[in-house]
């Protein structure tokens, strides 16, 4: 696997001679002993792997000049042995530092098959249905003999052998059936027990295989690094008895085999409680142990090739914010069920005999019982760098969303969007990144979990012309700037479970094999540090990260923006890691948006993020009427209770129609759910009539999208506008829900159809689930009796009290501010206030009356 992680391999290399070092020089080889960590062989480097994770750390390099295969730990000694390639008839003692003894035995031929029982007897086999054993009890007289050989009853096509301790017996997996076996060691009997039913239908190559001390199998799948589990193994008599799962995901392997103490346990997750059970990071559903347990989803439906395909940079910002907000105008929505279907035809696999298209490097009856539809973005073609998009969704008959490839065609760079980067802009997480390897090449998997709580299996790269145009050069990054300065090819693939990922992945690589042969693969590792999630909010990104390879300083270096209309800035942080997840708070200050780079102390592949806010914009169809529009930052706080709209807007317009600003709630115009706030407020200055219109998700009519109507002033206002006070011009009520709110519109109402010039700023919009003084709140049985109520110009507030005394009357906002206050000198009896509002905005305010142990308190509606 040395050409899997070439930056890993040597930025550990001399971290690890050093110690080594260190080590050989202060003590002799020790054993392993009974530890929780598996052992992954591959050629002569050694990787620890914890199984609840999947996680492999490079832990040995060059073991030897030779391959070490058909590895085994031994009981009887704590050490891990193997058979060794060259010289011939060899075997070798590894100790938990990795240094080596070699043994030459006679007519002990390399292996790759081998495990070592509770006796200390290893048994290596040789062929399809040969073995021979090998005494290494260093109490036994037969000690480093090989004692013997015998048949298996039955011929297997495997890559790895366990024994199980809590039967003594020997299982394996066979390559393409899938079938397990039980093999007793005694009489080399061997009998069937039937296909593994999570590996169904799947072709890989098993490895590497471990037990644990229960008796759970777990099988290792070469191509993409998956872990499986067949639990209590001992227990099975057939396929109908076997309980077997996912377990975990890994990075993919070759020329690989596996190690493992059998009764070291392995930590296993409860998939009910909310907690990290096995200490990997991931809880519950998201587990993949949990996958089809109680709640946990097998798969989730995948998300449609029609919304993909943004750029993550800014690059292109505003282009791209046009298409979002055409798209949230029309309501727009692609459906699966009305999309043109696809079918294979007579020309599938075969070389085109003219121009190559998109549509030959589509993959065909691949994923078993679906449809494939067409689901091609065309509008990304107009904006981004690309010259020619194709996207197809794979479908079961209840047009549920199984897998999507979306292509596109570039000219002299690769297409500036990874779906990786940009699904955590939108706010996905990236549960694990690793690789997987097609026709023995290195590719990138990631494992992405959208914000609905759907799981996606992502994979990315570009193929481009050889210099001779004669052949193709299959190219797999994480980061973009390793891509070659060339036309491309561009795959953007997604399923809904690793296997389908990898079974379109491989049909791509075929179809393009048959247009042209691939020569080349360059390929780079994925980030062994990365940021699973990230959110921006009021000044501070909060995120996490995840290291797989002990890294404890991370550096973070990247651009930023503080509004849409303002230059870019740099910003630096360095940062200790402590832990494999690391809560982590960046004090950006207020942005726009932010495009950053995560490096490690070991200078390996980085990490790359871009975030953002939603964005202010001008509507397209009032931007030739704009004389000015600048967004500035402000000095807004914002509460738990509260919803900021950060930054504030100026603009200015010559003309005679209504014109528009927009701001759109997320960066990627996805919807929010504003029901638990009663109020919005802001302040604004301007001319003329303000409609401030909701844009719904489920509201198909722009007509019926709820407003409220404000009237500006030409000095700054304060505004408190009641959400209940929405209005709507459809029948149904249902309308001004706002549970699906997607982008705020401003617009300034043309009344006299002339031309004139027309102003806007609008600062600090906030909505507010509660009152800082609420009615609720009250206690005390005195009643204020308030008419009229709402309140026009001005209102009488009538109270009893048996007292003569000097009052206190008080006015205050939904913030909890006081905007009105005055004295009052009671009389026994009956009394009365009369307030005038002056220039207070529409909203809810609160009154209290009050003097010494008595209190009124109420609400005021201000229309």
């Amino acid at each position: 696997m040395k050409k899997n992680y070439p930056q890993i391999k040597k930025s550990l290399y001399i971290i690890l001679i050093s110690f080594y070092c260190q080590v050989l020089v202060s003590q002799t080889t020790q054993p392993f002993n009974c530890v929780t960590e598996a052992y992954l062989f591959q050629a002569n480097d050694v990787y620890a792997q914890n199984l609840a994770s999947g996680n492999a750390l490079l832990d040995g390099i060059d073991l030897t000049p030779s391959v070490i295969n058909g590895v085994g730990y031994n009981p009887k000694d704590g050490y891990i042995w193997g058979s060794l390639k060259s010289p011939s008839n060899s075997i070798v003692r590894i100790g938990n530092n990795y240094e080596m003894t070699t043994y030459t035995l006679p007519n002990a031929p390399y292996s790759y098959v081998g495990d070592v029982n509770q006796d200390g007897i290893y048994f290596l086999k040789n062929g399809s249905s040969s073995l021979y054993k090998i005494d290494l009890d260093p109490a036994s007289p037969n000690y480093l003999t090989n004692i013997g050989s015998m048949s298996l009853s039955q011929a297997i096509t495997n890559h790895d052998w366990a024994f199980n301790s809590v039967d003594n017996m020997l299982y394996t997996v066979e390559k393409h059936s899938n079938v397990l076996y039980k093999i007793d060691p005694d009489t080399g009997n061997v009998t069937t027990l039937g296909e593994v039913p999570i590996l169904a239908g799947l072709s890989y190559t098993y490895g590497a295989v471990y037990f644990d001390v229960d008796g759970n199998f777990y099988i290792s799948a070469n191509q993409t690094g998956t872990v499986y589990v067949v639990y209590a193994v001992q227990n099975v008599a057939s396929s109908a008895d076997m309980v077997s799962n996912l377990f975990a995901y890994g990075p993919s392997s070759s020329q690989n085999d596996g190690a493992r103490c059998p009764t070291a346990p392995v930590p296993q997750e409860d998939c009910t409680n909310g907690i990290d059970d096995d200490g990997d990071g991931l809880v519950d559903c998201d587990d993949p142990s949990c996958s089809g347990v109680a709640a946990c989803p097998e798969r989730s439906r995948t998300s449609s090739g029609n919304d993909g395909g943004l750029e993550s940079n800014n690059r292109l910002s505003q282009q791209i914010n046009q298409r979002n907000l055409n798209r949230v105008k029309a309501n727009y929505k692609f459906d699966l069920s009305t999309a043109k279907r696809v079918f294979k035809n007579s020309n599938y696999g075969k070389k085109s005999s003219s121009a190559v298209t998109l549509w030959d490097f589509v993959p065909m009856d691949i994923i078993q019982n679906t449809n494939v539809v067409e689901s091609s973005p065309g509008d990304l073609a107009d904006i981004t760098n690309a010259v020619d998009v194709l996207s197809v969704d794979y479908i079961t008959s209840n047009n549920e969303g199984v897998g999507t490839i979306l292509i596109l065609e570039t000219e002299e760079s690769v297409y500036e969007h990874t779906k990786h980067i940009c699904d955590r802009f939108s706010g996905s997480e990236l549960l694990s990144v690793s690789n997987m390897e097609i026709n023995d090449e290195i590719f990138i998997k990631s494992i992405v979990k959208r914000p609905d709580g759907g799981i996606e299996y992502v994979a990315s790269f570009a193929v481009a012309e050889s210099d001779d145009n004669s052949s193709f050069v299959v190219e797999s990054h994480w980061n973009l700037d390793k891509y070659s300065d060339k036309g491309f090819y561009n795959f953007q693939i997604w399923a809904s479970t690793i296997d389908d990922l990898y079974k379109l992945s491989s049909e791509v690589i075929n179809l393009i094999g048959v247009q042209k042969e691939i020569t080349s693969y360059v390929s780079s590792e994925a980030p062994p540090v990365f940021i699973r999630k990230a959110a921006y909010n009021n000044g501070k990104i909060d995120m996490e990260v995840v290291s797989t390879i002990g890294a404890t300083k991370i550096s973070i270096d990247g651009y930023k923006r503080a509004t849409e209309t303002s230059d870019s800035e740099s910003l630096k942080f360095d940062i200790d890691l402590e832990n494999s997840l690391n809560q982590i708070t960046l004090s950006t200050q207020n942005l726009y948006d932010f495009g950053f780079r995560l490096s490690n102390e070991y200078d390996t592949t980085p990490d790359d993020l871009f975030l953002s806010d939603g964005t202010w914009g001008v509507d397209y169809s009032s931007e030739s009427f704009v004389s000015d529009f600048k967004v500035e930052q402000g000095t807004m706080s914002v509460s738990d209770e509260e919803y900021g709209v950060e930054r504030n807007i100026v603009a200015g317009f010559l003309t005679s129609q209504d014109v528009s600003l927009y701001r759109s709630l997320t960066p990627r115009f996805e919807k929010v759910d504003l029901t638990d706030y009663k109020t919005l407020s802001f302040t604004a200055k301007g001319t003329g009539k303000l409609k401030l219109t909701f844009v719904r998700e489920s509201v198909s009519s722009w007509e019926n999208q709820p407003y409220i109507m404000v009237d500006l002033t030409e000095n700054n206002k304060d505004y408190q506008l009641s959400l209940d006070e929405l209005q709507s011009n459809s029948s149904s009520n249902g309308s001004t829900d706002l549970n699906d709110v997607k982008t705020l519109f401003f617009t300034l109402v043309s009344e006299t159809g002339l031309t004139e010039n027309k102003a806007l700023e609008i600062a600090d919009i906030k909505f507010t689930k509660g009152a800082a003084l609420s009615v609720d709140d009250i206690t005390n049985e005195n009643i204020v009796k308030v008419s009229p109520n709402p309140v026009v110009n001005s209102t009488r507030l009538s109270f009893t009290t048996d007292i003569t005394s000097k009052f206190n009357f008080e006015v205050y906002n939904v913030f909890g501010k006081r905007v009105h206050q005055e004295e009052y000198n009671s009389n026994s009896g009956n009394n009365t206030i009369v307030f005038n509002r002056n220039n207070l905005a529409s909203g809810m305010y609160f009154f209290k009356i009050y003097s010494g142990n008595s209190e009124w308190k109420g609400k005021l509606i201000l229309k």
